[in-house]
């Protein structure tokens, strides 16, 4: 798969689902990918990228913004507290915003900047033990508590069991960000976006079938 026919079936499944041109921004998930393949999705045109780990960001994407011009980075990985600081100041948006003290830092930051990334609520849809997020039941009190903080919630993420349909979690997704007045839906990856487009994601985060499998040390 390469990316130019990853971006056809994004806006064949945008068309199929009957929503807008542009209504879905495909983030390209460069986390620990080669930099010349990077550099081959840069040249092709493409400025939204996803990273999971801020230490690779920030040797990163630095140098290819001066190099590229205006590219944005959003973090959909686990972010710790203490790299909170560094992840305002390189990402455009944080998708894992997923516990109190993690929003309290965030608020923080942002008062301190006068700034903040949008932010993305995690929401731990399949309730899984190993997995970052808020649980369902605790998603609406979890957000009304980062707005009483006045954090900027733009959206929710999620990311479903590997061994369920993808599409009955996004649903549940769908409905959370509805009731909550919401807009934003990180939703879908390599295997599950046209899903994704179809329950109305936003963003979806796509890796592998855009850069290849990717070689970890």
């Amino acid at each position: 798969m390469s990316y130019s026919e990853i971006l056809a079936r994004v806006v064949a499944a945008v068309r199929t689902a009957g929503r807008p041109d542009g209504s879905v921004k495909l983030i390209a998930v460069s986390k620990v990918q080669p930099l010349d393949r990077v550099r081959a999705v840069l040249e092709a045109g493409h400025r939204l990228f996803g990273e999971n780990y801020v230490q690779e960001a920030a040797g990163k994407w630095p140098d290819l913004r001066v190099e590229f011009g205006r590219i944005d980075v959003h973090m959909i990985g686990p972010l710790q507290t203490n790299k909170a600081k560094l992840a305002v100041e390189l990402f455009d948006a944080i998708h894992t915003v997923d516990r109190p003290s993690l929003a309290e830092k965030l608020a923080r930051l942002a008062q301190d900047r006068g700034a903040s990334p949008d932010l993305f609520v995690q929401v731990n849809t399949g309730r899984e033990p190993q997995k970052a997020g808020i649980l369902p039941e605790d998603a609406d009190a979890f957000i009304a508590r980062c707005r009483a903080l006045d954090l900027p919630i733009h959206g929710l993420m999620c990311i479903p069991p590997e061994d369920e349909d993808s599409s009955a979690h996004f649903a549940i997704l769908a409905e959370m960000a509805r009731r909550n007045g919401l807009s934003g839906l990180s939703m879908g990856m390599s295997a599950d976006f046209e899903a994704a487009i179809a329950a109305g994601a936003t963003h979806i985060r796509v890796g592998s079938a855009i850069f290849g499998a990717r070689t970890y040390a």
